[in-house]
């Protein structure tokens, strides 16, 4: 079973009809301004564990959204009904809401100017076969596979196989009506290890817009099983000041708490650790942060965010120095700024790196962690305390000796991201920021 890129067509051309007749209705209202979206995604999901099919769910996920303004009051509703009268219900109940809501001067479209216009098409829409029999070989495939590799692999959190066809269409009263194309697949799986009655988990996993592009099964069942493999035996370590690796895996968490505090709701809200730094040093004279939102096929592409404003390629960060703030329409009127086109996140992140392995950046840093994995949340994102649960590998000599846990690591943010020794060339391209492992040149670490 695969649906055809032609067929997803059809439907998005159904629903820009769907999200233009909710426009309509909506002037017919007298509401002053109106915009419409829809995010819908249908596909598969098959979980195995211990060689066995445990889940098998097949989804069609997506309800048209619509918010109207009355001058600066707003209303939203939403359906998952398209029919031309429950389109027109849910317009009315948004227009009553609006009447009743408080009047807000920030409220109202993104300026009609900033509208995406002649958006490049940029390949995002790649379908796989959605077949329950293909999606369960491809889970048991690799689960089967992880399970024989080592007697000391005793237990499975099972293998995930998902893939999933859709589109976005947002539309307001501009004028403007857009839709693209995506579809994304996954592949993954979670293991248990066990040596001298103590137990590891660990896990692997791909993801991508064409199933071509994804690893393969048994790849990802041979990482899982060196990951969960390689945290055996580990020990605690006394408390001690020194230099830390993040793992390219987790590395983009760092960035992610860069990305918060540069972001429009949290400045307004004066709730971060980076209010008024824009064309300030907040990185390494060395690091430079570039968006890019049409790379084709890109897991963060996107041709307008998700108020139609039309995205663009620029520098975040230009050889340390923040050069834009992370802004919606409405963040920008509370700031006195123009929006961003970021409503809906950031859109393929790039950092420059350096031409180091991780076998280097640890030769490198001499003695110190190297981190694998991150628990709990305790970052303060007004004053950039950072504090979480940690696990990985201990290194001596620039080799790693062994692995560790139940330690914490703590700094701030602010001097975590300023003193960024170096970006290693071993780039992780699972998410929408792409990073190497990022060697930090020295955090408190509390073990025993």
């Amino acid at each position: 079973m695969k649906v055809t890129k032609a067929e997803l067509q059809q439907q998005l051309e159904e629903v820009e009809q769907a999200v233009a007749e909710a426009l309509s209705i909506a002037e017919q209202q007298g509401a002053s301004a109106a915009e419409c979206s829809i995010s819908q995604s249908s596909g598969i999901s098959v979980g195995t564990r211990m060689g066995e099919v445990e889940t098998v769910e097949f989804n069609q996920d997506g309800a048209l959204g619509i918010s109207v303004y009355r001058d600066h009051q707003k209303g939203s509703a939403s359906t998952t009904d398209l029919s031309s009268q429950a389109i027109a219900a849910a317009v009315k109940k948004a227009c009553e809401i609006a009447r009743h809501t408080s009047p807000d001067p920030y409220n109202g479209l993104a300026d009609k100017e900033l509208m995406a216009e002649d958006y490049p098409d940029l390949d995002l829409c790649h379908p796989g076969d959605q077949s329950a029999d293909h999606a369960i070989e491809q889970a048991l495939k690799c689960e089967r596979h992880a399970l024989q590799l080592d007697s000391r692999i005793v237990n499975s959190d099972g293998a995930q196989y998902g893939s999933h066809t859709g589109f976005k269409v947002y539309g307001n009263s501009h004028g403007f009506l857009g839709g693209y194309l995506q579809s994304r697949h996954n592949l993954s799986c979670v293991l248990i290890a066990e040596q001298d009655g103590k137990m590891q988990r660990d896990m692997s996993y791909s993801v991508a817009r064409k199933t071509q592009d994804l690893a393969s099964a048994e790849a990802i069942a041979e990482q899982a099983a060196d990951e969960t493999l390689s945290r055996l035996g580990a020990r605690k370590i006394d408390t001690a000041k020194v230099p830390v690796i993040f793992r390219a895996d987790i590395a983009s968490s760092l960035f992610g708490h860069l990305i918060s505090a540069i972001s429009g709701g949290n400045l307004y809200r004066k709730s971060s650790f980076l209010l008024n730094a824009l064309g300030e040093t907040v990185l390494p004279e060395w690091l430079t942060i570039t968006e890019k939102p049409h790379i084709k096929g890109g897991l963060a592409s996107s041709p307008f965010d998700n108020e139609g404003l039309a995205t663009h390629q620029r520098d975040i960060v230009t050889n340390g120095v923040l050069q834009t703030y992370l802004l919606t329409s409405y963040a920008a009127r509370k700031l006195n700024r123009q929006p961003t086109g970021h409503a809906g996140g950031i859109h393929n992140w790039r950092l420059s790196h350096g031409d180091q392995s991780l076998a280097q950046l640890c030769r490198q840093m001499g003695t110190g962690l190297l981190v694998t994995e991150l628990m709990g949340q305790g970052v303060n994102l007004v004053n950039g305390d950072y504090s979480r649960g940690a696990a990985g590998f201990w290194v001596e000599n620039g080799e790693i000796q062994y692995p560790v846990e139940e330690i914490t690591i703590a700094g701030n943010l602010k001097d975590m991201l300023r003193n960024m020794v170096a970006i290693g060339a071993d780039v992780d391209k699972r998410h929408a920021l792409h990073t190497g492992s990022v060697l930090l040149d020295e955090l408190r670490i509390a073990g025993v």
